[in-house]
Protein backbone atom coordinates (compact mmCIF):
# COMPACT_ATOMS: atom_id res chain seq x y z
CA UNK A 1 0.00 0.00 0.00
CA UNK A 2 0.83 3.69 -0.53
CA UNK A 3 2.90 5.04 2.70
CA UNK A 4 4.51 8.44 2.88
CA UNK A 5 8.02 8.67 4.21
CA UNK A 6 8.45 9.94 7.47
CA UNK A 7 9.71 13.28 7.93
CA UNK A 8 7.95 16.54 6.60
CA UNK A 9 4.50 15.95 5.57
CA UNK A 10 3.44 16.78 2.03
CA UNK A 11 0.91 18.60 0.91
CA UNK A 12 -2.70 17.73 1.43
CA UNK A 13 -4.01 15.49 -0.82
CA UNK A 14 -7.01 16.72 -3.14
CA UNK A 15 -6.97 14.15 -5.76
CA UNK A 16 -10.79 12.62 -4.64
CA UNK A 17 -13.48 15.56 -5.08
CA UNK A 18 -15.67 15.50 -1.55
CA UNK A 19 -18.71 14.83 -4.12
CA UNK A 20 -17.60 10.99 -4.93
CA UNK A 21 -17.86 9.62 -1.63
CA UNK A 22 -20.96 8.68 -1.77
CA UNK A 23 -20.62 7.05 -5.64
CA UNK A 24 -17.84 4.95 -3.81
CA UNK A 25 -19.84 4.16 -0.23
CA UNK A 26 -17.73 1.11 0.43
CA UNK A 27 -14.77 3.09 1.28
CA UNK A 28 -15.92 4.19 3.96
CA UNK A 29 -18.42 2.17 5.24
CA UNK A 30 -18.88 -0.35 8.10
CA UNK A 31 -19.55 -3.76 6.88
CA UNK A 32 -21.48 -6.64 8.84
CA UNK A 33 -21.43 -10.28 8.58
CA UNK A 34 -24.42 -12.25 9.74
CA UNK A 35 -25.81 -15.36 8.81
CA UNK A 36 -29.08 -15.75 8.87
CA UNK A 37 -30.21 -19.37 10.44
CA UNK A 38 -27.73 -17.63 13.59
CA UNK A 39 -29.41 -14.43 13.68
CA UNK A 40 -32.62 -14.34 15.23
CA UNK A 41 -35.62 -17.20 14.64
CA UNK A 42 -38.97 -15.49 13.58
CA UNK A 43 -41.50 -18.67 13.54
CA UNK A 44 -40.07 -20.79 16.73
CA UNK A 45 -38.70 -23.38 14.72
CA UNK A 46 -35.54 -23.06 16.46
CA UNK A 47 -33.51 -21.65 13.14
CA UNK A 48 -32.77 -18.30 12.57
CA UNK A 49 -34.62 -16.89 9.65
CA UNK A 50 -35.56 -14.11 7.54
CA UNK A 51 -38.56 -12.98 9.50
CA UNK A 52 -36.46 -12.74 12.24
CA UNK A 53 -33.62 -10.62 10.71
CA UNK A 54 -36.49 -8.35 9.63
CA UNK A 55 -37.48 -7.74 12.56
CA UNK A 56 -34.15 -6.62 13.84
CA UNK A 57 -32.83 -4.67 10.70
CA UNK A 58 -34.09 -1.37 13.32
CA UNK A 59 -31.60 -2.69 15.82
CA UNK A 60 -28.82 -3.20 12.99
CA UNK A 61 -29.53 0.35 11.59
CA UNK A 62 -29.36 2.13 15.36
CA UNK A 63 -25.72 0.11 15.71
CA UNK A 64 -24.61 2.47 12.86
CA UNK A 65 -23.54 0.01 10.30
CA UNK A 66 -23.84 0.85 6.41
CA UNK A 67 -23.67 -2.79 4.52
CA UNK A 68 -25.21 -6.02 5.82
CA UNK A 69 -23.18 -9.29 4.54
CA UNK A 70 -25.03 -12.34 4.63
CA UNK A 71 -23.39 -15.51 4.62
CA UNK A 72 -24.96 -18.42 2.33
CA UNK A 73 -28.87 -18.58 2.56
CA UNK A 74 -29.44 -20.88 -0.82
CA UNK A 75 -31.06 -23.82 -0.92
CA UNK A 76 -28.46 -26.74 0.61
CA UNK A 77 -27.99 -30.06 1.78
CA UNK A 78 -26.24 -28.19 4.76
CA UNK A 79 -23.68 -30.61 5.30
CA UNK A 80 -21.00 -27.05 4.82
CA UNK A 81 -23.39 -24.22 6.52
CA UNK A 82 -24.27 -23.48 3.43
CA UNK A 83 -21.72 -22.86 1.22
CA UNK A 84 -22.56 -26.15 -0.39
CA UNK A 85 -25.36 -24.89 -2.93
CA UNK A 86 -28.02 -27.06 -4.65
CA UNK A 87 -30.03 -24.40 -6.20
CA UNK A 88 -28.12 -20.60 -6.60
CA UNK A 89 -32.25 -19.14 -7.67
CA UNK A 90 -33.69 -20.51 -4.57
CA UNK A 91 -33.51 -20.05 -0.43
CA UNK A 92 -32.94 -22.34 2.03
CA UNK A 93 -36.38 -23.55 3.15
CA UNK A 94 -35.66 -23.49 6.23
CA UNK A 95 -34.89 -19.87 6.13
CA UNK A 96 -38.29 -18.64 4.44
CA UNK A 97 -39.20 -18.04 1.06
CA UNK A 98 -38.00 -15.87 -1.76
CA UNK A 99 -41.19 -13.38 -0.38
CA UNK A 100 -39.53 -13.36 2.87
CA UNK A 101 -36.12 -12.27 1.06
CA UNK A 102 -38.26 -9.45 -0.47
CA UNK A 103 -39.65 -8.07 2.46
CA UNK A 104 -36.65 -7.89 4.40
CA UNK A 105 -34.24 -6.08 1.29
CA UNK A 106 -37.16 -3.58 1.54
CA UNK A 107 -37.04 -2.71 5.16
CA UNK A 108 -33.24 -3.07 4.72
CA UNK A 109 -33.25 -0.37 1.86
CA UNK A 110 -35.70 1.69 4.08
CA UNK A 111 -33.01 1.88 6.88
CA UNK A 112 -30.50 3.17 4.65
CA UNK A 113 -28.56 -0.36 4.85
CA UNK A 114 -26.92 -2.13 1.90
CA UNK A 115 -26.77 -5.78 1.60
CA UNK A 116 -24.20 -8.41 -0.39
CA UNK A 117 -24.36 -11.45 -0.16
CA UNK A 118 -21.93 -14.47 -1.03
CA UNK A 119 -20.84 -15.57 -4.63
CA UNK A 120 -20.20 -19.32 -4.19
CA UNK A 121 -18.99 -19.34 -8.06
CA UNK A 122 -15.68 -22.37 -7.60
CA UNK A 123 -17.70 -25.11 -6.60
CA UNK A 124 -21.38 -26.54 -5.70
CA UNK A 125 -22.79 -29.35 -4.04
CA UNK A 126 -22.92 -32.67 -5.18
CA UNK A 127 -26.41 -32.30 -5.21
CA UNK A 128 -27.01 -29.87 -7.46
CA UNK A 129 -28.92 -30.42 -10.59
CA UNK A 130 -25.92 -29.55 -12.53
CA UNK A 131 -23.99 -32.52 -10.92
CA UNK A 132 -26.50 -34.62 -11.06
CA UNK A 133 -26.34 -34.11 -14.65
CA UNK A 134 -22.70 -34.14 -15.45
CA UNK A 135 -22.76 -37.81 -14.50
CA UNK A 136 -23.99 -38.36 -17.82
CA UNK A 137 -20.68 -38.17 -20.02
CA UNK A 138 -22.81 -37.01 -22.73
CA UNK A 139 -24.27 -33.98 -21.11
CA UNK A 140 -23.09 -30.36 -22.12
CA UNK A 141 -23.12 -30.37 -18.12
CA UNK A 142 -20.34 -32.64 -17.85
CA UNK A 143 -18.07 -30.40 -18.99
CA UNK A 144 -19.30 -27.88 -15.95
CA UNK A 145 -17.12 -29.94 -13.80
CA UNK A 146 -13.44 -30.69 -14.05
CA UNK A 147 -12.87 -34.50 -14.94
CA UNK A 148 -9.98 -36.85 -15.07
CA UNK A 149 -9.42 -39.78 -16.50
CA UNK A 150 -6.74 -41.02 -14.17
CA UNK A 151 -5.75 -39.49 -10.73
CA UNK A 152 -3.49 -36.54 -11.45
CA UNK A 153 -0.33 -35.51 -9.13
CA UNK A 154 -1.69 -33.73 -6.06
CA UNK A 155 1.85 -31.91 -5.24
CA UNK A 156 0.33 -28.77 -6.97
CA UNK A 157 -2.78 -28.82 -5.30
CA UNK A 158 -3.38 -27.79 -2.00
CA UNK A 159 -6.27 -29.19 0.36
CA UNK A 160 -8.23 -26.46 1.80
CA UNK A 161 -9.02 -28.92 4.74
CA UNK A 162 -6.50 -31.01 5.53
CA UNK A 163 -8.36 -32.69 9.10
CA UNK A 164 -10.97 -33.99 6.56
CA UNK A 165 -9.79 -34.87 3.58
CA UNK A 166 -6.72 -36.36 2.04
CA UNK A 167 -6.80 -35.59 -1.49
CA UNK A 168 -8.89 -33.47 -3.31
CA UNK A 169 -9.52 -35.49 -6.38
CA UNK A 170 -12.46 -38.16 -5.45
CA UNK A 171 -13.74 -40.77 -7.59
CA UNK A 172 -17.57 -41.12 -9.15
CA UNK A 173 -18.43 -45.02 -9.45
CA UNK A 174 -21.38 -43.85 -12.39
CA UNK A 175 -19.33 -41.47 -14.03
CA UNK A 176 -16.06 -43.82 -13.71
CA UNK A 177 -14.18 -40.57 -13.60
CA UNK A 178 -12.11 -38.46 -11.08
CA UNK A 179 -13.70 -35.27 -10.51
CA UNK A 180 -11.42 -31.90 -8.49
CA UNK A 181 -12.84 -31.07 -4.97
CA UNK A 182 -10.44 -28.45 -3.49
CA UNK A 183 -13.20 -28.13 -0.18
CA UNK A 184 -15.04 -31.39 0.83
CA UNK A 185 -15.53 -34.27 -1.34
CA UNK A 186 -19.26 -33.52 -2.08
CA UNK A 187 -18.19 -30.05 -3.07
CA UNK A 188 -17.16 -30.36 -6.66
CA UNK A 189 -15.66 -27.78 -8.29
CA UNK A 190 -16.69 -25.77 -11.58
CA UNK A 191 -14.96 -25.41 -14.45
CA UNK A 192 -14.61 -22.02 -14.49
CA UNK A 193 -12.87 -22.10 -17.71
CA UNK A 194 -15.68 -23.29 -19.65
CA UNK A 195 -18.08 -20.20 -21.21
CA UNK A 196 -21.63 -22.10 -20.19
CA UNK A 197 -20.21 -21.70 -16.82
CA UNK A 198 -19.48 -18.54 -17.14
CA UNK A 199 -22.53 -17.58 -18.12
CA UNK A 200 -24.40 -19.48 -15.28
CA UNK A 201 -22.34 -16.97 -12.66
CA UNK A 202 -23.48 -13.99 -14.70
CA UNK A 203 -27.01 -14.85 -14.61
CA UNK A 204 -26.73 -15.87 -10.60
CA UNK A 205 -25.45 -12.61 -10.06
CA UNK A 206 -28.09 -10.97 -12.31
CA UNK A 207 -30.88 -12.29 -10.39
CA UNK A 208 -29.83 -11.46 -7.18
CA UNK A 209 -29.03 -8.00 -7.86
CA UNK A 210 -32.31 -7.34 -9.92
CA UNK A 211 -33.92 -8.37 -5.90
CA UNK A 212 -31.72 -5.75 -4.75
CA UNK A 213 -28.32 -7.03 -3.18
CA UNK A 214 -25.51 -4.15 -3.70
CA UNK A 215 -22.83 -6.64 -4.19
CA UNK A 216 -20.93 -9.82 -3.63
CA UNK A 217 -18.59 -11.52 -1.55
CA UNK A 218 -16.75 -13.62 -3.91
CA UNK A 219 -16.01 -16.76 -1.85
CA UNK A 220 -12.62 -18.63 -2.26
CA UNK A 221 -11.94 -15.88 -5.31
CA UNK A 222 -8.04 -17.26 -6.40
CA UNK A 223 -10.05 -20.62 -7.54
CA UNK A 224 -11.50 -18.82 -10.34
CA UNK A 225 -8.17 -17.95 -11.27
CA UNK A 226 -6.48 -20.65 -10.80
CA UNK A 227 -6.45 -23.25 -13.94
CA UNK A 228 -4.47 -26.02 -12.01
CA UNK A 229 -6.03 -29.52 -12.99
CA UNK A 230 -7.80 -28.18 -16.41
CA UNK A 231 -6.65 -29.42 -19.20
CA UNK A 232 -4.63 -27.58 -21.99
CA UNK A 233 -4.09 -23.66 -21.86
CA UNK A 234 -7.67 -22.62 -22.90
CA UNK A 235 -8.23 -20.73 -19.95
CA UNK A 236 -4.87 -18.53 -19.62
CA UNK A 237 -7.56 -15.67 -19.25
CA UNK A 238 -8.33 -16.03 -16.07
CA UNK A 239 -7.82 -12.32 -14.31
CA UNK A 240 -9.42 -11.37 -17.16
CA UNK A 241 -12.63 -13.46 -16.82
CA UNK A 242 -12.51 -11.75 -13.64
CA UNK A 243 -12.26 -8.08 -15.08
CA UNK A 244 -15.18 -9.41 -17.15
CA UNK A 245 -17.39 -10.62 -14.39
CA UNK A 246 -17.15 -7.32 -12.08
CA UNK A 247 -17.40 -4.97 -15.01
CA UNK A 248 -20.78 -7.15 -16.23
CA UNK A 249 -22.29 -6.60 -12.38
CA UNK A 250 -21.43 -2.43 -12.51
CA UNK A 251 -22.89 -2.51 -15.86
CA UNK A 252 -26.30 -4.18 -14.07
CA UNK A 253 -25.59 -2.02 -11.20
CA UNK A 254 -22.97 1.00 -11.09
CA UNK A 255 -23.17 1.01 -7.54
CA UNK A 256 -22.80 -2.27 -6.74
CA UNK A 257 -19.43 -4.01 -4.81
CA UNK A 258 -17.13 -7.09 -5.41
CA UNK A 259 -15.37 -8.25 -2.44
CA UNK A 260 -12.82 -11.20 -2.70
CA UNK A 261 -11.95 -13.28 -0.63
CA UNK A 262 -8.35 -13.70 -1.11
CA UNK A 263 -5.62 -15.01 1.31
CA UNK A 264 -2.34 -15.13 -0.70
CA UNK A 265 1.03 -13.39 0.00
CA UNK A 266 1.04 -9.93 -0.54
CA UNK A 267 2.98 -9.44 -4.16
CA UNK A 268 0.23 -11.98 -5.39
CA UNK A 269 -2.80 -9.25 -4.70
CA UNK A 270 -2.14 -6.53 -6.99
CA UNK A 271 -3.14 -8.48 -10.23
CA UNK A 272 -7.03 -9.43 -8.17
CA UNK A 273 -8.10 -5.22 -8.03
CA UNK A 274 -7.27 -4.93 -11.88
CA UNK A 275 -6.00 -2.40 -14.12
CA UNK A 276 -4.82 0.83 -12.39
CA UNK A 277 -8.80 2.17 -12.90
CA UNK A 278 -9.75 -0.38 -10.72
CA UNK A 279 -11.42 -3.12 -12.98
CA UNK A 280 -11.59 -5.68 -11.15
CA UNK A 281 -12.25 -6.73 -7.42
CA UNK A 282 -13.55 -3.62 -5.41
CA UNK A 283 -12.20 -4.59 -1.86
CA UNK A 284 -10.10 -7.78 -0.89
CA UNK A 285 -9.89 -9.03 2.47
CA UNK A 286 -6.83 -7.98 4.45
CA UNK A 287 -5.37 -11.64 5.83
CA UNK A 288 -1.83 -10.73 6.36
CA UNK A 289 -2.82 -7.61 7.75
CA UNK A 290 -5.39 -9.52 10.10
CA UNK A 291 -2.44 -12.18 11.24
CA UNK A 292 -0.06 -9.22 12.02
CA UNK A 293 -2.66 -7.44 14.32
CA UNK A 294 -2.17 -10.75 16.30
CA UNK A 295 0.96 -11.21 16.16
CA UNK A 296 1.38 -7.44 17.43
CA UNK A 297 -1.09 -8.51 20.05
CA UNK A 298 0.99 -11.59 21.30
CA UNK A 299 4.15 -10.11 21.64
CA UNK A 300 2.89 -6.52 22.30
CA UNK A 301 4.57 -4.73 19.84
CA UNK A 302 3.81 -3.00 16.67
CA UNK A 303 6.58 -3.89 14.23
CA UNK A 304 4.13 -6.65 13.04
CA UNK A 305 1.67 -3.83 11.68
CA UNK A 306 4.73 -2.13 10.35
CA UNK A 307 5.99 -5.29 8.26
CA UNK A 308 2.31 -6.27 7.22
CA UNK A 309 1.60 -2.64 5.93
CA UNK A 310 4.63 -1.78 4.34
CA UNK A 311 4.30 -5.34 2.15
CA UNK A 312 0.88 -4.29 0.61
CA UNK A 313 0.99 -2.85 -2.81
CA UNK A 314 -0.53 0.06 -3.72
CA UNK A 315 -3.96 -0.44 -4.89
CA UNK A 316 -6.22 1.97 -7.55
CA UNK A 317 -7.89 5.08 -6.09
CA UNK A 318 -11.24 3.56 -6.87
CA UNK A 319 -10.74 0.05 -4.32
CA UNK A 320 -10.31 -0.70 -0.99
CA UNK A 321 -9.11 -3.34 1.78
CA UNK A 322 -11.50 -4.58 4.18
CA UNK A 323 -9.64 -5.22 7.65
CA UNK A 324 -11.16 -7.38 10.41
CA UNK A 325 -10.60 -8.85 13.61
CA UNK A 326 -12.17 -11.94 13.46
CA UNK A 327 -14.66 -13.62 10.60
CA UNK A 328 -17.11 -16.17 10.26
CA UNK A 329 -13.89 -19.17 9.65
CA UNK A 330 -10.91 -20.11 11.79
CA UNK A 331 -8.34 -17.02 12.56
CA UNK A 332 -6.07 -18.30 9.67
CA UNK A 333 -2.34 -17.82 10.68
CA UNK A 334 -0.67 -19.35 7.44
CA UNK A 335 1.29 -16.17 6.47
CA UNK A 336 3.27 -16.08 9.56
CA UNK A 337 6.27 -18.32 10.06
CA UNK A 338 6.82 -21.19 12.78
CA UNK A 339 7.94 -18.79 15.39
CA UNK A 340 5.48 -16.26 15.18
CA UNK A 341 2.53 -19.06 14.95
CA UNK A 342 3.53 -20.43 18.28
CA UNK A 343 3.85 -17.32 19.53
CA UNK A 344 0.05 -16.52 18.79
CA UNK A 345 -0.90 -19.91 20.11
CA UNK A 346 0.75 -19.69 23.07
CA UNK A 347 -1.20 -16.14 23.87
CA UNK A 348 -4.51 -17.18 22.44
CA UNK A 349 -4.95 -20.74 22.06
CA UNK A 350 -2.98 -23.02 24.55
CA UNK A 351 -5.33 -25.80 24.37
CA UNK A 352 -5.16 -27.84 21.33
CA UNK A 353 -8.80 -27.90 20.92
CA UNK A 354 -8.55 -24.19 20.08
CA UNK A 355 -6.63 -24.72 17.35
CA UNK A 356 -7.26 -25.95 14.12
CA UNK A 357 -5.75 -27.05 10.45
CA UNK A 358 -2.79 -26.98 12.02
CA UNK A 359 -2.48 -23.11 10.89
CA UNK A 360 -5.58 -21.89 12.63
CA UNK A 361 -7.79 -20.86 16.10
CA UNK A 362 -11.31 -21.52 15.77
CA UNK A 363 -12.03 -18.66 18.73
CA UNK A 364 -13.93 -15.55 19.17
CA UNK A 365 -11.56 -12.19 20.05
CA UNK A 366 -13.21 -11.60 23.93
CA UNK A 367 -11.91 -15.08 24.78
CA UNK A 368 -9.06 -15.21 23.35
CA UNK A 369 -7.86 -11.63 25.09
CA UNK A 370 -9.29 -13.25 28.40
CA UNK A 371 -12.50 -10.19 28.18
CA UNK A 372 -9.97 -7.73 29.04
CA UNK A 373 -12.03 -4.83 28.20
CA UNK A 374 -9.05 -2.90 27.76
CA UNK A 375 -7.70 -5.04 24.97
CA UNK A 376 -10.91 -5.65 23.51
CA UNK A 377 -11.18 -2.00 22.98
CA UNK A 378 -7.77 -1.53 21.64
CA UNK A 379 -8.37 -4.19 18.80
CA UNK A 380 -11.03 -2.52 17.68
CA UNK A 381 -9.91 0.59 17.67
CA UNK A 382 -7.15 -0.56 15.43
CA UNK A 383 -9.89 -2.18 13.26
CA UNK A 384 -11.42 1.20 12.90
CA UNK A 385 -8.27 2.97 12.07
CA UNK A 386 -6.11 0.97 10.02
CA UNK A 387 -6.37 1.98 6.17
CA UNK A 388 -9.25 0.16 4.78
CA UNK A 389 -12.68 -0.89 5.36
CA UNK A 390 -13.78 -2.31 8.95
CA UNK A 391 -16.14 -5.62 9.43
CA UNK A 392 -17.32 -6.95 12.02
CA UNK A 393 -18.75 -10.65 12.99
CA UNK A 394 -22.01 -11.07 14.37
CA UNK A 395 -22.20 -10.28 17.75
CA UNK A 396 -18.74 -8.67 18.13
CA UNK A 397 -20.34 -5.55 19.76
CA UNK A 398 -21.39 -7.40 22.53
CA UNK A 399 -18.56 -9.72 22.97
CA UNK A 400 -20.19 -12.96 21.64
CA UNK A 401 -17.95 -15.83 22.74
CA UNK A 402 -17.40 -19.20 20.53
CA UNK A 403 -18.68 -22.78 21.69
CA UNK A 404 -15.94 -25.07 21.57
CA UNK A 405 -17.79 -28.09 21.70
CA UNK A 406 -19.53 -27.23 18.21
CA UNK A 407 -17.07 -29.04 15.28
CA UNK A 408 -13.98 -26.84 13.65
CA UNK A 409 -15.20 -23.94 12.23
CA UNK A 410 -18.73 -23.96 13.85
CA UNK A 411 -17.45 -22.90 17.18
CA UNK A 412 -17.28 -19.14 16.21
CA UNK A 413 -20.76 -19.44 14.26
CA UNK A 414 -22.90 -19.48 17.59
CA UNK A 415 -26.50 -17.98 17.77
CA UNK A 416 -26.88 -14.15 19.02
CA UNK A 417 -27.85 -13.23 22.30
CA UNK A 418 -30.68 -10.56 22.50
CA UNK A 419 -31.59 -10.71 26.03
CA UNK A 420 -31.42 -13.35 29.28
CA UNK A 421 -34.41 -15.04 28.35
CA UNK A 422 -34.18 -18.72 27.45
CA UNK A 423 -32.23 -19.27 24.47
CA UNK A 424 -30.95 -15.99 24.85
CA UNK A 425 -34.28 -14.93 23.16
CA UNK A 426 -32.65 -16.14 20.21
CA UNK A 427 -35.63 -18.71 19.46
CA UNK A 428 -38.79 -19.81 21.44
CA UNK A 429 -38.16 -23.72 20.28
CA UNK A 430 -37.15 -26.53 23.38
CA UNK A 431 -33.11 -26.06 23.63
CA UNK A 432 -32.72 -29.18 22.23
CA UNK A 433 -34.47 -28.34 18.75
CA UNK A 434 -32.00 -25.23 17.81
CA UNK A 435 -30.00 -24.45 14.93
CA UNK A 436 -26.84 -24.64 17.44
CA UNK A 437 -26.65 -24.62 21.18
CA UNK A 438 -26.23 -21.07 22.64
CA UNK A 439 -24.15 -20.53 25.46
CA UNK A 440 -25.90 -21.02 28.66
CA UNK A 441 -23.53 -19.95 31.64
CA UNK A 442 -20.43 -19.08 32.48
CA UNK A 443 -18.60 -15.83 31.69
CA UNK A 444 -20.11 -15.45 27.90
CA UNK A 445 -23.17 -17.03 29.01
CA UNK A 446 -26.71 -15.62 27.25
CA UNK A 447 -27.60 -14.08 30.68
CA UNK A 448 -24.33 -12.06 31.34
CA UNK A 449 -23.79 -10.84 27.44
CA UNK A 450 -26.58 -9.92 25.56
CA UNK A 451 -27.97 -6.73 23.83
CA UNK A 452 -30.84 -5.81 26.17
CA UNK A 453 -28.57 -5.71 29.28
CA UNK A 454 -25.97 -3.58 27.11
CA UNK A 455 -28.36 -1.13 25.69
CA UNK A 456 -29.35 -0.26 29.58
CA UNK A 457 -25.36 0.03 30.46
CA UNK A 458 -24.02 3.42 29.46
CA UNK A 459 -20.44 1.73 29.85
CA UNK A 460 -21.36 -1.59 28.27
CA UNK A 461 -19.28 -2.40 24.92
CA UNK A 462 -21.93 -2.68 23.02
CA UNK A 463 -22.68 1.23 23.54
CA UNK A 464 -18.94 2.07 23.54
CA UNK A 465 -19.35 0.15 19.86
CA UNK A 466 -22.04 2.27 18.78
CA UNK A 467 -20.08 5.09 19.54
CA UNK A 468 -16.52 4.18 17.86
CA UNK A 469 -19.09 3.17 14.59
CA UNK A 470 -20.75 6.18 14.47
CA UNK A 471 -17.49 8.14 14.66
CA UNK A 472 -16.02 5.67 12.10
CA UNK A 473 -17.98 7.17 10.12
CA UNK A 474 -17.42 10.65 10.25
CA UNK A 475 -13.62 9.92 9.45
CA UNK A 476 -13.57 9.68 5.71
CA UNK A 477 -10.04 10.39 6.25
CA UNK A 478 -9.37 6.75 6.73
CA UNK A 479 -11.22 5.48 4.04
CA UNK A 480 -9.81 8.31 1.57
CA UNK A 481 -6.94 9.30 2.87
CA UNK A 482 -2.88 8.99 2.42
CA UNK A 483 -1.49 7.09 5.36
CA UNK A 484 1.44 8.01 7.72
CA UNK A 485 3.50 6.16 10.33
CA UNK A 486 4.86 8.61 12.48
CA UNK A 487 7.80 7.65 14.70
CA UNK A 488 7.07 6.92 18.61
CA UNK A 489 10.43 5.91 20.45
CA UNK A 490 8.40 2.94 21.59
CA UNK A 491 8.34 -0.15 19.90
CA UNK A 492 5.08 -1.18 21.54
CA UNK A 493 3.16 2.21 20.41
CA UNK A 494 1.74 2.34 16.90
CA UNK A 495 0.96 5.72 15.63
CA UNK A 496 0.04 6.76 11.98
CA UNK A 497 -2.28 9.91 10.36
CA UNK A 498 -4.33 10.58 7.29
CA UNK A 499 -4.46 13.16 5.41
CA UNK A 500 -7.22 14.09 2.81
CA UNK A 501 -8.48 17.25 1.24
CA UNK A 502 -6.80 19.41 3.86
CA UNK A 503 -8.13 17.67 6.88
CA UNK A 504 -5.89 15.64 8.72
CA UNK A 505 -6.51 12.86 11.72
CA UNK A 506 -3.69 11.16 14.17
CA UNK A 507 -4.33 8.08 16.12
CA UNK A 508 -1.78 6.26 18.50
CA UNK A 509 -2.09 2.63 19.98
CA UNK A 510 -0.45 1.60 23.21
CA UNK A 511 -0.43 -2.23 22.78
CA UNK A 512 1.36 -2.81 26.26
CA UNK A 513 0.04 -3.16 29.77
CA UNK A 514 2.38 -0.26 30.94
CA UNK A 515 1.27 3.66 30.93
CA UNK A 516 3.58 5.01 27.77
CA UNK A 517 4.41 8.98 26.92
CA UNK A 518 5.52 9.49 23.73
CA UNK A 519 7.12 12.57 21.94
CA UNK A 520 6.22 13.07 18.43
CA UNK A 521 8.17 15.00 16.25
CA UNK A 522 8.88 13.42 12.81
CA UNK A 523 5.52 14.33 10.40
CA UNK A 524 3.76 16.57 13.29
CA UNK A 525 5.66 19.85 11.82
CA UNK A 526 2.40 21.46 10.57
CA UNK A 527 0.33 20.60 13.77
CA UNK A 528 -0.53 23.65 15.15
CA UNK A 529 -3.09 21.88 17.46
CA UNK A 530 -5.51 18.74 17.96
CA UNK A 531 -8.76 17.57 19.39
CA UNK A 532 -9.22 14.48 21.03
CA UNK A 533 -12.07 12.84 19.47
CA UNK A 534 -12.83 10.37 22.22
CA UNK A 535 -12.89 13.23 24.94
CA UNK A 536 -12.91 16.69 23.63
CA UNK A 537 -9.31 17.34 25.52
CA UNK A 538 -7.05 19.95 23.54
CA UNK A 539 -3.63 18.92 22.77
CA UNK A 540 -0.99 21.79 21.87
CA UNK A 541 2.44 21.08 20.35
CA UNK A 542 5.56 22.30 22.58
CA UNK A 543 8.78 23.25 20.65
CA UNK A 544 8.32 21.29 17.64
CA UNK A 545 7.19 18.28 19.37
CA UNK A 546 3.54 17.22 20.18
CA UNK A 547 3.86 14.89 23.84
CA UNK A 548 0.77 11.91 24.41
CA UNK A 549 0.23 9.89 26.99
CA UNK A 550 -1.38 6.61 27.10
CA UNK A 551 -2.75 4.14 29.32
CA UNK A 552 -2.05 0.64 29.40
CA UNK A 553 -3.87 -1.01 25.92
CA UNK A 554 -4.92 2.54 25.44
CA UNK A 555 -5.42 4.62 22.22
CA UNK A 556 -6.37 7.89 21.36
CA UNK A 557 -8.22 9.76 18.48
CA UNK A 558 -7.61 13.24 17.58
CA UNK A 559 -8.65 15.82 14.52
CA UNK A 560 -5.83 17.91 13.86
CA UNK A 561 -5.12 21.73 13.02
CA UNK A 562 -2.59 22.43 11.20
CA UNK A 563 -0.26 25.33 11.43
Amino acid sequence: MSVEPLGEHPAPITTTPASRTSDLWWKNGVIYCLDVEKFMDGNGDGVGDFVGLTQKVDYLAGLGVTCLWLMPFYATPNRDDGYDVSDYYAIDARLGTLGDFVDFMRTAKDRGLRVITELIANHTSDEHLWFRAARDRKSPLHGFYVWQDEKPDEEPLDIVFPDAESSVWAWDEDVGRWYLHRFYSFQPDLNVGNPLVRDEVRKIASFWLQLGVDGFRVDAAPYLVDTTGLEGDAHSDALDWVRELCSYILRRDGGSVMIGEVNLPPHELRPYFGNDDGDGLHMLFNFNLNQALFLALARCECQPLDRALDALPDIPERSQWVNFVRNHDELTLDKLVEEEREDVYRAFAPDERMRIYGRGIRRRLPTMLGGDRARIELAYSLLFTLPGTPALLWGEEIGLGENLELDDRLSVRTPMHWSDEQNGDFSSAPSDALVAPVRRDGKYGYDLVNVASQRHDPDSLLNWMERMIRLRKECHEIGWGAPTRLTTGESCVFAHRFDWEGQALLFAHNLDAERKTIELVDGVSDVAHLVDLLTGEDVDPSDGTLGLELDGFGYRWFRISRA
